[in-house]
């Protein structure tokens, strides 16, 4: 797990990783310990996975009334020579509308593994937390940036039932002029503050309209 954590330049996914572990064994923990020694051991194999599928129901033009909607969500240190970790809706209280109930988390790794006769299928992601309780006036647009502490991006290790859907981010550009280096593949990196942009299909628009809408 320590060479597994160099090699995608998250040093916190051991302890991430043996929090996740420790919920497992615990559920009704609200806390895990924050010191390994503290925290569950795991001498199995970890099988890491460069994409994950998300199907959920969408009715729409492009998918019919009935129709269910399939989308690859991707972590992988190479797509078309660059580097891609998308961003997924993630629920975390399903009686909540909206981004009440969700937050937006940016995937940095997929794996699955076997622990105590169970296979489960992990994310280890960053998490973009709201900005406000409302979306922007002007757009209309719920406004998330990068969660960090003590100036690192925090990290968690979830269960990919958790994961709705790839989410689409927009950057905060400001007043200045974009950078001619800013592209698609490196903006979320480059920028903190972003727009979800629930204007990307119709399942985003409908997943994101709630009773401030």
């Amino acid at each position: 797990m320590e060479d597994l954590a160099a090699s995608i330049q998250e040093l916190s996914l051991p302890i991430a990783f043996r929090q996740f572990l420790f919920f497992l064994r615990d559920s009704d923990s609200e806390t895990a310990p924050s010191s390994l020694s503290n925290l569950p051991q795991f001498h199995g194999r970890v099988h890491v996975h460069r994409s994950a599928l998300a199907t959920f129901f969408a009715p729409s033009d492009l998918c019919g009334v009935g129709g269910m909607r399939q989308e690859r969500i991707r972590s992988t240190p190479s797509w078309y020579e660059h580097p891609r970790y998308d961003t997924v809706f993630v629920v975390l209280d399903d009686t909540l509308p909206g981004m009440e109930g969700m937050v937006i988390a940016r995937v940095r790794l997929l794996f699955s593994f076997n622990y105590n006769c169970a296979d489960h299928c992990c994310a280890l992601v960053n998490w973009l937390v709201r900005e406000g309780d409302q979306p922007d006036p002007d757009t209309g647009m719920w406004v998330v940036s990068l969660e960090k502490q003590d100036g690192v991006p925090t990290t968690q290790v979830i269960d990919v039932k958790t994961i709705v859907r790839a989410a689409h981010l927009i950057p905060v550009f400001g007043s200045e002029n974009v950078p001619s280096d800013v592209y698609h593949y490196n903006s979320l990196d480059i920028y903190r503050t972003f727009f979800i942009n629930k204007y990307a299909d119709h399942h985003s628009h409908e997943l994101l309209t709630d009773h401030y809408n």
